[in-house]
Parts: C-alpha cells; sequence; structure tokens
C-alpha cells in the first residue's frame, strides 16, 4: 500500500471521471468454464479498471490514473484472466522494487468467477514474470478480515510477518505476507 500512496501522490488530482458500476446481469458460469492467462497491458486499461471496481466495492478500487501508471511502469509484471470469448475476469499486477523485490500491488476476481483457482493461476504466473526478471523475494499486503485471500496467499507459501495498523484508508488493518522464490 505504501506504493499505491506513492503513487497516488503522484497523480493526484480531482477525478475527471467517476465510475458507478451497473448491476451485473450475467449469466451463469458454466462449471467446467475455460479460461486462459494472457499479460495485462495497457490496452485492456478500462476492462481492467471496471472489473476493479467491481472487486473493491468498500472504497479501495483504484483510479483509472493509477491502473494507466501500473500498467505502463517498466517495472510491471502483470496478467489477467481471460474466458473463450477473451472477457476479462480477473487480474493481477506487480511491480518490481528497486531492490528487486516483487511486490503484487493488486488482484481481482470477478465475483461470478471466484474459487476456480483462478487467483492461484494468476498468482503463479506473476511469480514466473518475477523469476524471469531475478525477483528473489515477493511481498503484498492483504485485509487482516479478508480470511480467504490470506488461506490462498499461504497455501501458495506466503508468511505473514507483520500487522499493519490503519493500513488501508478505511482504518482497517493490512498484513505483510513475504515469500521467497528461491
Amino acid at each position: 500500500m505504501a506504493v499505491l500512496k506513492k503513487i497516488r501522490s503522484r497523480l493526484w488530482a480531482p477525478p475527471a471521471e467517476v465510475y458507478v458500476p451497473e448491476p451485473q446481469l450475467t449469466a451463469p458460469v458454466a462449471v467446467g468454464a475455460r479460461y486462459d492467462i494472457r499479460p495485462l497491458t495497457i490496452s485492456s486499461l478500462d476492462d481492467c479498471w471496471r472489473l476493479d471496481q467491481r472487486c473493491f466495492v468498500d472504497g479501495e478500487a483504484y483510479s483509472r490514473e493509477t491502473f494507466e501508471y501500473l500498467l505502463t511502469a517498466p517495472e510491471s509484471v502483470s496478467y489477467r484472466a481471460a474466458t473463450a470469448n477473451g472477457a476479462m475476469v480477473g487480474f493481477v499486477i506487480g511491480l518490481i522494487e528497486p531492490d528487486h523485490t516483487g511486490h503484487i500491488t493488486t488482484v481481482g476476481i470477478a465475483p461470478e468467477h471466484r474459487r476456480r483457482h483462478l487467483g492461484q493461476r494468476l498468482m503463479a504466473e506473476v511469480e514466473k514474470g518475477f523469476k524471469k526478471r531475478n525477483v528473489r523475494i515477493v511481498r503484498l499486503e492483504v485485509r487482516s478480515l479478508n480470511i480467504p485471500a490470506q488461506k490462498l496467499y499461504q497455501h501458495l507459501g506466503y508468511a505473514i510477518t507483520q500487522r499493519l495498523p490503519k493500513y488501508y484508508s478505511n482504518g482497517g488493518d493490512g498484513l505483510l505476507m513475504l515469500k521467497s522464490l528461491e
């Protein structure tokens, strides 16, 4: 979150556009639905931003400008999950810090596509991307109340190393989690 505070401070301006998600009238997702993991690039900026608005309805969604920065930064390592017809249903964005630590800044999965191992697949892909760029340690922050995400990250080898009091803008605590890629 510290990285995002830095990003937000660089990009702060009154919002030019506010996205208000419309109620989703989606068809049920087939149990055997196939998903592809693909690189996430600036060409998917609007899809990613809209999906983030749906995933983080608690006020922690990023601005479009923050996504633009995250997707164009040379230190970005980012992927998306897409359905067979190309619709984005998940994303992960990581940044490589100057000390070669990988920082997973955000992971989002469309509510109707959760519990299909997409988070696990996206995390594996971003970790591979980090390894290709000589990252040896990955860190992320997660809400202290987000038990499902914590369980996923622990299953993937991340360990809680620190509690971050009042880390989120709504005053919620965060947890710092680390994983060695060696």
